[in-house]
């Protein structure tokens, strides 16, 4: 019987917990019509600390022979969420703008994993398909709700992707043809495992925050 392609694993091993964040409250709320433009403005602020460290990561690893393909321009995010925050609070948004504990965690673990290229792309998996996905929908929601029309939303425009399902299915090619052992793609699956966990958290603190306020 053929092996398992690793993307195939790794989808189905982590399915639990991609379901358990996409079902957080804070993002419930919001997609429901629940949430308020400021609770979307929050979630703005705590993506822009987190591309902040991916991306300066994804700079570091450039010249990673394994992390290398996976680092694409069409991917960067931060000029389009500075861009978002620009225009949702201001040209001095960073003056309103601080992560969250759960944020500075995350942000940390991505630190953390720079030089260890399994753990960079765990990372960068989790979070770019994942806008590449349900991204799309989350930014027709807010568009819809909130009378955007790409100001503000730009963090989910893919504007130099022009297939989104072609992207992802050539990124989880690559992914197949990494040569890990068995040992290293076990470590990768924990690391996306993490990953959901710590977005999941900032998901919680979103909401607490909120009810400290409310």
């Amino acid at each position: 019987m053929p092996a398992v392609p690793f993307s195939a694993a790794l989808r189905e091993r982590t399915r639990t917990n991609h379901d358990h964040t996409e079902g957080a409250t804070f993002m419930h709320d919001l997609m429901s019509g629940k949430g308020s433009r400021d609770d979307y403005v929050a979630l703005v602020a705590q993506h822009y600390f987190m591309y902040e460290a991916l991306e300066a990561v994804a700079d570091a690893m450039a010249d990673d022979a394994v992390a290398a393909p996976f680092i694409t321009p069409q991917l960067t995010r931060l000029p389009a969420l500075v861009a978002d925050l620009e225009f949702l609070l201001g040209p001095d948004w960073l003056e309103f703008a601080s992560p969250l504990p759960s944020t500075t965690r995350y942000v940390e673990r991505i630190h953390g994993v720079s030089g260890w290229a399994g753990g960079f792309i765990a990372h960068h998996y989790t979070r770019y398909l994942g806008d590449l996905s349900g991204g799309q929908h989350i930014y027709k929601v807010m568009q819809k709700r909130f009378g955007f029309d790409t100001n503000g939303v730009g963090f989910y425009l893919f504007d130099q992707i022009a297939d989104p399902k072609e992207f992802k299915d050539t990124y989880r090619e690559r992914l197949d043809a990494v040569a890990w052992d068995d040992t290293e793609r076990e470590r990768v699956i924990d690391e996306v495992v993490t990953a959901y966990r710590l977005n999941t958290d900032v998901f919680q603190d979103l909401s607490a925050a909120k009810l400290a306020v409310a």
